[in-house]
C-alpha cells in the first residue's frame, strides 16, 4: 500500500522548507524529501556561513528571467519585509552591509533552524538519504518511489535548485522531471561566476592575485554594474563580475572603467602642471595599485615616461584606455564556483500568481529549479522564500 500525502515537496533547501512550512500551516499532510543527509546544505554557506537572506531594496529588475514580468507576483505575495518579520519572530540578530545586504550576526545555522522551527508541524513530515524515482501521474495527483517505498500524492512540489555548486549535491533531477511531463526549458548555465582568462592574460595579471579595485563594468547589451573586480590565480573575480557574468555571453568583451570617480586626462594634467618631471608609473600608482601599474606597463599597454613628455593626444589615449579598458573573457569558471544557475524551466509553462505548471494540473516548482536567477546580494533567497512561499499556498 502506498503512503498518501496532501503534498510531497522534493528538495530541502531554502524554497522546499519554506513551502512544507506554508503548505503545513494549511493543515495539508506533507512529506519534505531530500537525497542529501541534512536540510538546508547551500543555506549553511552561504555569506561566508552568515547567509545574505535578503535585502532591504527587492524589485523585478534584480531578477534575471525571460519573461521579466513573472517574478513580480510571487515578490508582492512575499516580500523581504514578511521574511524579515519571521527572522524578528524567531529573535536572529542580523546586520546590514552595503547595497541594503542583510546578514546573519552570528550563523546561517539560525537560518536551518527557523526553518526547521516552522515546519515543526504535526502535518509536515521530512525523509533525508531519500532517492526519488518512478515519477507518474494518476488520476488523485502523483505516484513516486522514495527509496523501496511507495508514496503517492495530490500535490509534487519541486524544489530541487539548479546544477551550481555540485560538491554540495546539484543535480539535473527537477530540470528531468519538467521534461518528463513536457514542459520546455530554457538552456542552463552558470551564473554570478568568476571570469577565466586567455593564456597570456591570466600569466600576466596572475601576480596581481587578491588585489581588488573599484570599478564599473558594462556589457555589449549595456548592461553596466558599479562594485569592486578582484583579481585572481585563474582571472577576474569580486562583487562586480560575479553580477555581470549572468548577463555575459561567451565570446563578448566586458568593458571596464578602472577609475569610475576620477576624470584621468583632468588629474594628468593637474598632476604634469605640479610636478612635470613625475613619472607616469608614480604618477598612476596614486589612483590604482601599484602592482597593477607595473603589470600594464610590462605588457606594453602603457609607456612609463616623465609627465612633461606626454601631449594631449598622448593624454586622452591614457584616459580613453582606464576608463574602456576591454577584456574578452575565456569563459567562466562554470557550476563548480557559480552561485547560480541561469535558465532552467520556461516561465510560461507556468503560472506566475501559483508556481502550478499550467498543463500539469498538481506538479509546482519553487526556487532555483525556474529561469529565476537573483543578482548576488540576497535576491536569490528572496526568490526561494517568495516562490516557495506561493507554492505552499496552492499546492
Amino acid at each position: 500500500m502506498a503512503n498518501k500525502f496532501d503534498v510531497v515537496i522534493i528538495g530541502a533547501g531554502a524554497a522546499g522548507l519554506m513551502c512544507a512550512a506554508e503548505a503545513g500551516k494549511r493543515g495539508r499532510s506533507v512529506l519534505v524529501v531530500d537525497h542529501a543527509k541534512k536540510p538546508g546544505r547551500k543555506i549553511l554557506i552561504s555569506g561566508g556561513g552568515r547567509c545574505n537572506f535578503t535585502n532591504y531594496d527587492v524589485t523585478a529588475s534584480n531578477f534575471v528571467c525571460r519573461n521579466p514580468h513573472f517574478v513580480k507576483s510571487a515578490l508582492s505575495q512575499y516580500t523581504q519585509w514578511d521574511f524579515i518579520a519571521m527572522i524578528a519572530k524567531h529573535n536572529i540578530a542580523y546586520e546590514e552591509r552595503s547595497h541594503g545586504q542583510l546578514f546573519c550576526e552570528d550563523s546561517a545555522k539560525e537560518i536551518v533552524q527557523m526553518l526547521l522551527a516552522e515546519c515543526d508541524l504535526p502535518t509536515v513530515e521530512q525523509r533525508y538519504r531519500c532517492d526519488v524515482h518512478d515519477i507518474t501521474k494518476i488520476d488523485s495527483g502523483f505516484s513516486l518511489k522514495l527509496n523501496t517505498d511507495a508514496v503517492e500524492c495530490e500535490s509534487l512540489v519541486i524544489a530541487t535548485g539548479g546544477l551550481s555548486m555540485p560538491k554540495l549535491g546539484a543535480t539535473p533531477f527537477g530540470y528531468q522531471v519538467a521534461e518528463q511531463f513536457g514542459l520546455k526549458m530554457v538552456p542552463t548555465t552558470a551564473g554570478l561566476v568568476p571570469f577565466t582568462l586567455h593564456k597570456e592574460e591570466k600569466e600576466a595579471f596572475a601576480e596581481l592575485s587578491g588585489i581588488a579595485v573599484p570599478v564599473t563594468i558594462e556589457t555589449e547589451d549595456g548592461t553596466y554594474f558599479k562594485e569592486s573586480l578582484l583579481f585572481t590565480h585563474r582571472g577576474l573575480s569580486g562583487p562586480v563580475i560575479l553580477q555581470i557574468s549572468s548577463y555575459w555571453t561567451p565570446g563578448q568583451k566586458v568593458t571596464i572603467n578602472l577609475l569610475p570617480d576620477v576624470s584621468l586626462s583632468d588629474t594628468l594634467r593637474a598632476m604634469r602642471e605640479s610636478n612635470p618631471n613625475q613619472s607616469l608609473k608614480t604618477a598612476l600608482s596614486r589612483l590604482l595599485p601599484k602592482r597593477l601599474i607595473e603589470v600594464l606597463i610590462e605588457r606594453g599597454d602603457i609607456t612609463d615616461k616623465p609627465l612633461k613628455q606626454y601631449n594631449e593626444k598622448e593624454v586622452a589615449s591614457l584616459d580613453t584606455y582606464f576608463h574602456s579598458w576591454s577584456i574578452v573573457p575565456n569563459g567562466t569558471e562554470g557550476y563548480r564556483t557559480a552561485e547560480v544557475t541561469l535558465g532552467g524551466v520556461d516561465t510560461d509553462e507556468l503560472s506566475s500568481k501559483t508556481m502550478e505548471a499550467k498543463q500539469v494540473p498538481g506538479l509546482y516548482f519553487a526556487g532555483e529549479v525556474m529561469d529565476v536567477s537573483g543578482w548576488l546580494g540576497g535576491y536569490n533567497f528572496q526568490w526561494a522564500w517568495s516562490s516557495g512561499y506561493v507554492a505552499g499556498q496552492y499546492a
